[in-house]
């Protein structure tokens, strides 16, 4: 039997973390005696496994001060983690919608650009843990778009292209739903705009969780 997979990005997508995002690449930046990235800046890589990310926020920083500031980023967040003070709540009627998708036959699974460490943190934050039969992260994959995260999620899960889709709010997700040949859907509640996604290969994009559900179930 093939399964029916939604794979759902984490960051933008079920957990709203750029406030801690933003603070820890501050805290990144200044540690090594450089400016700070805008906001919209940093909010636009959200999504690209770290290294990426840094690296394209310092476009002209050679390999030594990326490695280091992505380094000072892990340790920022992590030191974050431990005090309590991470904060990442779930986007308004998360629950509801994995409930509603196990109720109509979906297995689910997650592909993100956060480590192993910290999406087990979000999960046990907020009783997730049992919900994922497969969870896919930066830690044993190339970036985002890359299509690894969803080929192996789509192996562990028992699914097919055919019966997958990619859940997503930003342009990397939809390029790696496109490169896996999977459903690209994507949600405008996250970092990305609509139009961006669209561009991206997104076959359509959700306003609501409610939204969402009737989609992947039409």
């Amino acid at each position: 039997m093939t399964n029916k997979l939604a794979l759902f990005d984490c960051d933008g997508t079920m957990v709203d973390s750029q406030a801690n995002i933003c603070a820890s690449m501050d805290r990144a930046f200044e540690q090594h005696g450089l400016v700070p990235p805008d906001h919209h800046l940093v909010r636009r890589i959200v999504g690209l496994s770290l290294t990426e990310a840094v690296s394209q926020l310092l476009p002209t920083g050679d390999a030594e001060t990326v490695a280091a500031v992505t380094q000072s980023y892990k340790d920022g967040f992590s030191a974050m983690r431990q005090s309590g003070g991470l904060h990442e709540p779930l986007y308004d009627g998360l629950l509801e919608l994995l409930e509603q998708l196990k109720a109509a036959g979906w297995v689910l699974g997650v592909a993100t650009g956060k480590s192993d460490r910290g999406l087990q943190h979000v999960l046990a934050t907020h009783g997730l843990g049992d919900r994922f039969v497969t969870l896919q992260t930066a830690d044993r994959h190339p970036s985002k778009p890359h299509p690894a995260m969803v080929e192996l999620a789509m192996a562990e899960a028992g699914a097919l292209p055919e019966t997958t889709a990619m859940i997503g709010d930003t342009s990397f997700d939809m390029a790696m739903a496109v490169n896996a040949g999977v459903r690209p859907v994507g949600v405008d509640w996250g970092y990305h705009d609509e139009h961006e996604l669209i561009a991206a290969g997104a076959e359509i994009v959700a306003a609501t969780m409610a939204e969402l559900n009737g989609i992947l179930n039409r």
